[in-house]
């Protein structure tokens, strides 16, 4: 068994011992896992990031705040337009010139009770792999008017991520709700070299410099609107 493995057994035992806890260990090991890798998997391979019906959270820990997964684990909304392979979900669009995204092929995630989203979600963010996010790398300074000029229009990240509510759904997660679902020091660190996290994630190393990733960072951190249904 790996280290993320141990950590992650650890976490759910010490945590079932808590009041109110029963049953949180079999939700992240049981349930949790037939759509998501919650220990780091030992070989990386295209097929299988095609084919996992979930996005990976072994290191959820690092990447989320709690607060927010314990509400979107109770009212899930819509993070990837796709699913976890949005090419599963494409089709032709009407004029058959541009391809969108069928909804009706990607599952919706299943929502829990308000014990359950407590108990999973402090399961979840004991999930903190070493040397993969580096605390404090966010220096917290404002990103400015260029750090929202950088987002929608130099590094187009508006290509493949939603920026507000409403967009045209894209092949990547939306970014509109990023400074409340997201730690800034993971954005940090997947933005800087995303295939550290996934060797074959679509998502490109942009070659920014530290000033422009501690701006970007800094506008995401802002966008916390989130979608409502």
């Amino acid at each position: 068994m790996n280290t993320t493995s141990l950590r992650t057994a650890a976490a759910a035992i010490a945590f079932a011992l808590l009041p109110g806890a029963a049953g949180a260990a079999d939700l992240l090991s049981q349930q949790c896992v037939a759509c998501h890798a919650i220990a780091k998997p030992e070989k990386a391979s295209l097929e299988r990031i095609l084919e996992r019906k979930g996005p990976d959270l072994y290191y959820a820990g690092a990447k989320f705040n709690q607060e927010w997964l314990v509400a979107w684990l109770q009212n899930p909304t819509t993070i990837r337009a796709g699913g976890a392979m949005f090419v599963h979900a494409v089709k032709p669009g009407a004029d058959r010139s541009v391809d969108t995204i069928d909804a009706a092929k990607v599952a919706p995630h299943p929502k829990l009770s308000a014990a359950d989203a407590k108990a999973a979600a402090e399961l979840l963010m004991a999930l903190k792999p070493e040397g993969l996010v580096t605390a404090g790398a966010h220096k917290g300074e404002p990103g400015g008017s260029m750090a929202s000029m950088l987002f929608s229009k130099l590094r187009g990240c508006t290509s493949c991520h939603a920026a507000k509510p409403g967009d045209p759904p894209l092949s990547g997660p939306e970014l509109y709700s990023a400074g409340a679902r997201l730690q800034p020091d993971f954005m940090l660190a997947y933005m800087k070299d995303p295939q550290r996290f996934d060797p074959h994630t679509w998502m490109p190393t942009l070659g920014l410099t530290d000033a422009d990733m501690q701006k970007l960072t800094s506008y995401l951190s802002t966008l916390k609107n989130q979608e409502k249904k």
